[in-house]
């Protein structure tokens, strides 16, 4: 038996408004509302109302035989609420269907694993409660942002009680192994690990529309022929992909919806294959070996590391700058102010800092809603210095408040 598993990872980014020197001390509010608005109704009507329809189409028509797997971040979600209710009910009604499963990760699709273990982990607690609250369903599976993983990670997601870890299948670690089997992390005892397999899964978020790519096009019996091919070397073969891959990344005029649509039919035809959620295989399936991944690895680019987002001094003084505003955030203990600082902490903000060229350069420009990487920095700095002003103000009225209070109590 080899099992498929389908994974969609759906965030969008809170974008931030033009901030400029001048704003600094006198204009308190960061985000764009109308570039946010714009953006997410526009995907929404290209992707996540048409494929979540097909999805919920797929399951119906195959009666427990197709199952899929989501992780949608908490800013997501709350742009959902804000601007498309009804894609939200869309998951919603893929939620009753009983055949998704859906995932935790850090609620802001933040890089908090790597600058504070108490920030990531009241994020993952606050996805938690989230994908609760609005699902009604437990999630026992994991995935950092990005994909970053370690073996701390995978250590800390199994102290946090998840059964299921997912991660890159980057040759770097994986070596002579291949990415198509169960592993165990090095260090842990019950949680599992799923690793991509990055080709076939870009062949259809990255190269499915490329007409110079010498297998164009792709249509689903192909495809379907090619996980086929890998029955006696494979227990599962593991699609992780954004979910924009669906009408925003590959447009329906290339035949992406078609593809989806037919998939199920042409690899269900084979008797020994069947789709599984994540949770599903990390059960069902055994560990082959234990894998050692002593440092940091991502999805992101074709170095499959930090770089993404650590990848310069823009980046890493941006990080270092809000970063550093922890310790008096949570000591204001203001709710609103703490929402604020968080959304500054999502991962895209640094994302777009990156000074890539080639082909990562191309990708990253693609996302990118500013005119150059240093454009970003500067009207990001620009925020985190006002933040930075707002809590050094707050954090003076509260002392100043509690002197006057213990005079008060002196006299």
């Amino acid at each position: 038996m080899v099992a498929i598993c389908f994974y969609f990872q759906v965030h969008q980014p809170k974008r931030l408004r033009r901030y400029t020197y001048f704003d600094i001390g006198h204009n308190h509010y960061y985000e764009d509302d109308v570039a946010n608005r714009e953006v997410f109704l526009k995907v929404a009507n290209k992707c996540y109302l048409p494929a979540t329809s097909l999805l919920l189409e797929l399951i119906h028509k195959y009666n427990g035989m197709f199952k899929i797997s989501f992780s949608l971040t908490g800013v997501f979600i709350e742009q959902c609420k804000l601007y498309s209710p009804e894609t939200l009910e869309a998951f919603k009604r893929l939620a009753q269907t009983g055949q998704v499963e859906f995932l935790n990760e850090t609620y802001y699709h933040s890089l908090s694993f790597l600058f504070s273990q108490e920030e990531f982990k009241n994020q993952v607690q606050k996805h938690r409660q989230l994908i609760i609250d609005e699902f009604n369903y437990v999630a026992t599976s994991f995935r950092n942002t990005e994909l970053i993983y370690s073996n701390e990670v995978a250590q800390i997601a199994e102290s946090l009680g998840y059964q299921t870890i997912l991660a890159e299948g980057a040759e770097k670690i994986l070596g002579w192994r291949s990415p198509n089997y169960v592993y165990q992390p090095h260090g842990c005892k019950k949680i599992k690990l799923l690793l991509r397999n990055y080709q076939l899964t870009d062949d259809v978020g990255f190269r499915f529309s490329e007409k110079s790519w010498s297998e164009y096009p792709v249509r689903a019996d192909k495809y379907a022929y090619w996980l086929h091919a890998l029955h006696g070397q494979a227990d599962l073969i593991n699609l992780f992909m954004d979910f924009e891959t669906f009408g925003e990344h590959q447009w329906q005029d290339t035949g992406i919806f078609d593809f989806l649509y037919k998939l199920p039919d042409y690899v269900l035809r084979h008797p020994e294959y069947v789709f599984m959620t994540p949770g599903e295989a990390s059960q069902k399936l055994p560990p082959v070996a234990s894998l050692d991944v002593p440092y940091f690895m991502s999805w992101a680019d074709v170095d499959r590391d930090l770089t993404a987002w650590r990848g310069n001094n823009l980046q890493e003084d941006a990080l270092q700058s809000v970063y550093a505003l922890a310790k008096d955030i949570y000591a204001l203990n203001d709710p609103e102010l703490l929402a604020v600082w968080r959304s500054l902490l999502t991962s895209d903000h640094f994302y777009y800092m990156c000074t890539k060229y080639a082909a990562d350069g191309d990708v990253h420009k693609y996302f990118n809603p500013y005119h150059n990487p240093y454009e970003a920095y500067i009207n990001y700095q620009n925020i985190v210095s006002d933040l930075a002003l707002g809590v050094a103000r707050r954090k003076q009225e509260l002392e100043g408040g509690r002197k006057q209070q213990g005079q008060k109590i002196f006299l």
